[in-house]
């Protein structure tokens, strides 16, 4: 019988974003495709060090064990690798207790094209050029850049936070205010405050950890002494008066994040140094993920004017 895959939370993840490559990478780059083989069967069994999103995916696994009746989330390894060469990243998966039984090994093309086929929600990958595919299809994807990825295996539950503008919601108000200013921007954002944005390209994973906060609120119902696992936050530049978009936004979504933060231009990783999410998403790398990579695991979502690779197409766009 087929697997129920389309019920489930499905991340897609590479096995640059899960661990950390530098060392096989460093090989591949200097001698070679043969001696990068060479160099992965000799290691097959030394473990990979966890890499920047590893603790996200262990601790978003971690849902399978409190909800073991519908295992509600599935993680699958998306990789350029060869089957042969990638069995050091199953290896290293098996080392860390992590429940991924699921790939695709495409030996050097790009896996982001299988999204589709195993209902992914979201995609995260180290590789710029695959994430910026993905994101060109309409398929929703997240670059991991360099930042603290350190765990405290005793802090509890799961922490993730969102930029909105470029990541949960579409761009159209960033275009405003990148055509016409921040004035026309607030004004703008004042007289549609009870129109919901467009969703952005992250919004469907986003209502897919809503459905898991959902099952946490069934338990919660059933069992007053149980102690809520996920908590989900807002961290956005927007300030009053274009803090009621959010708000109108995610009411049209059903979704109620625990925590939203109106920064109004304040430096982010002011707030992410207190909050501690396990991953942080925004569309900026500079100045926001900047800032937040210091603190947090970080996840560059490139979509939207603020990301265009020609420069006179975003002139144009703006």
């Amino acid at each position: 019988m087929a697997f129920p895959i389309e019920d489930k939370l499905v991340v897609g993840v590479a096995s640059s974003a899960l661990f950390d490559l530098a060392g096989s990478d460093e090989v591949f780059r200097r001698d070679g495709l043969a001696a990068y083989r060479e160099y992965q069967l000799k290691h097959q069994d030394e473990p990979f060090s966890c890499g920047v999103a590893f603790p996200f995916v262990e601790r978003l696994l971690g849902f399978n064990r409190m909800f073991p009746e519908s295992d509600p989330v599935e993680v699958v390894l998306l990789s350029h690798n060869d089957p042969d060469t990638g069995m050091r990243v199953f290896n290293s998966i098996e080392h860390y207790g992590l429940g991924i039984c699921r790939a695709a090994f495409t030996t050097g093309d790009s896996p982001f094209k299988y999204i589709p086929a195993y209902n992914v929600s979201l995609f995260l990958s180290a590789n710029r050029q695959d994430v910026r595919s993905a994101i060109a299809a309409g398929l929703a994807a997240g670059q991991v850049v360099e930042s603290a990825s350190d765990d405290d295996p005793d802090d509890y539950g799961l922490r993730v936070a969102f930029d909105f503008d470029g990541v949960l919601a579409d761009d159209s108000a960033e275009a405003v205010n990148a055509r016409d200013g921040l004035s026309a921007f607030h004004a703008s954002e004042k007289a549609n405050g009870a129109i919901p944005m467009p969703p952005g390209p992250i919004a469907g994973f986003f209502r897919r950890l809503g459905r898991l906060r959902e099952l946490e609120d069934e338990r919660l119902k059933a069992d007053r002494a149980y102690r809520r696992y996920l908590r989900m936050a807002i961290v956005t530049a927007r300030s009053a008066p274009a803090h009621r978009r959010v708000a109108t936004t995610l009411r049209s979504w059903n979704i109620v994040v625990d925590e939203a933060f109106f920064l109004g231009g304040v430096d982010k990783g002011r707030v992410l140094e207190m909050l501690r999410p396990h991953i942080f998403f925004d569309d900026q790398r500079h100045p926001h993920l900047d800032a937040s990579s210091r603190y947090t695991p970080s996840v560059h979502v490139p979509f939207g004017i603020k990301n265009c690779d020609n420069e006179d197409k975003c002139k144009a766009e703006k």
